[in-house]
């Protein structure tokens, strides 16, 4: 589609959404953006873009008038798409996209989607560092924190996007193909955003909806949902496996992980990584295979994967204060996150949990806890719930606080010597926090000024 002259608007004013207004700003597009929060300012709006003096700025309802003069509507991934004003557009015939989509119709080069429940960040973080070595022309975007729209223009034939792709933006994309992409794993997140987890399974394996076989689709083979969806996507197949080895994929094997295909590549021991844990040897098989199927030499791969130290917020060790560690893992979002933290800690834990209401069962975090919890200190809406489920399994030693302050506070008075404080809270920050990343920096912040 020609943008120039179009009548859009883009439907959310935070980060992706005025991404998207400056990418359309520089299209030529008639530009409205439009929030339905109408306590914003629509000049605080304005000031966000460079050029954007003159564009229109709708807040709270949007006029009749304005929706049936629209040539397209950009969601914002925050947007839910089943909103009565989304109907209407769709009763309308109007074209919506997500904000992933518009920056892929405007970009240019190769796409390296990476998605899943867990592990997309640090996944996307490592394929970047290791596709950055192999081409300089690399932009790492998406879910990761950099909207793909203000990378989009200055993308040439020649790049390489390596794009962390959450369910929400895969919900809206149209003509996304990747070069390869990947699903690293799928349990029950986002069900109040997704309603059921057979929709939240189609937003995941959208990634792949239009790759054919001269793409490749990298799947956790010991994930069922994923094993079923290898047999029927479109996308030709490479499997990793942390538990068993593969004929034809990635796979570890006495420690060693190898790349298997015409010929095998021993791509390294797991003694050699920083990263801990066979979640993050997960994650590596995956970026591995993903960099290997597009082409990048196995040495600078191999020299990567050995030097990444992993990304901030995923079980961050912070500091030790009077013999007592303390660990950020504030991206621990849901409770399968959160079962990694758990298993990651070699001493008796103090963990953090708690946050804003997601519908998640707390039971299996629960489960995981085998003797190495020894305080259970909750905040935020969910805890109420996720005491009454530990309760449930047994588990009684549970403190109520109201704030980070408070959790950290107690920890720092109770917790001794050979111990830990881990806050891994299984739940979204959004209530009290703007985001996982603000709610990690404030515990580091508190850690630190211990």
């Amino acid at each position: 589609m020609n943008l120039k002259g179009k009548k859009v608007l883009v439907f959310g004013t935070g980060k992706s959404g005025i991404g998207a207004a400056r990418l359309l700003i520089d299209k030529d597009a008639d530009l409205i953006l439009y929030d339905g929060n109408e306590q914003q300012e629509a000049g605080d709006v304005r000031q966000q873009l460079e050029s954007g003096q003159d564009v229109q700025v709708v807040l709270g309802d949007l006029p009749e008038a304005v929706l049936t003069s629209l040539d397209l509507v950009i969601l914002s991934p925050g947007v839910p798409t089943d909103l009565p004003l989304i109907d209407k557009m769709k009763q309308k015939g109007i074209p919506i996209w997500g904000e992933v989509e518009l920056a892929y119709v405007c970009g240019k080069g190769d796409v390296l989607g990476i998605t899943g429940t867990n592990g997309k960040t640090t996944t996307t973080a490592l394929l970047g560092e290791i596709m950055s070595r192999y081409n300089p022309e690399t932009f790492i975007v998406g879910n990761i924190g950099n909207a793909y729209t203000t990378a989009a223009l200055s993308t040439t034939k020649n790049s390489v996007v390596v794009a962390e792709l959450s369910s929400f933006q895969l919900e809206t994309i149209q003509t996304l193909r990747p070069n390869v992409s990947a699903i690293l794993n799928i349990t029950p997140d986002h069900l109040d955003r997704h309603h059921t987890m057979e929709a939240y399974i189609a937003a995941k394996e959208n990634i792949a909806r239009n790759q054919t076989a001269e793409d490749i689709c990298i799947l956790n083979y010991e994930d069922e949902v994923l094993r079923e969806f290898g047999e029927k996507t479109s996308a030709s197949v490479l499997y990793f496996s942390s538990a068993r080895k593969l004929n034809k994929g990635i796979y570890l094997e006495n420690g060693n992980m190898i790349y298997k295909d015409t010929k095998e590549i021993s791509i390294c021991h797991v003694d050699d990584l920083q990263l801990l844990g066979t979640h993050n040897h997960e994650n590596i098989m995956a970026a591995a295979a993903m960099a290997l199927s597009y082409g990048v030499p196995q040495e600078i791969i191999r020299e990567a994967v050995t030097g990444f130290k992993g990304v901030a917020h995923r079980i961050e060790y912070v500091g030790e204060r009077n013999g007592v560690r303390y660990y950020n893992d504030s991206k621990g979002t849901n409770p399968d996150a959160a079962i990694k933290g758990i298993q990651a800690m070699a001493r008796p834990t103090w963990l953090i949990g708690g946050g804003y209401d997601k519908n998640a069962s707390y039971t299996e975090w629960i489960e995981s806890f085998g003797g190495k919890v020894k305080k259970l200190i909750l905040l935020g809406a969910t805890r109420e719930a996720i005491a009454k489920a530990a309760k449930e399994k047994g588990f009684t030693d549970i403190v109520m606080t109201d704030t980070l302050e408070e959790a950290v506070a107690l920890c720092r008075q109770l917790a001794k010597p050979g111990e830990a404080v881990l806050l891994s809270p299984a739940c979204a920050s959004w209530g009290m926090f703007k985001n996982y990343e603000e709610r990690g920096d404030k515990f580091k912040e508190l850690v630190n000024s211990l």
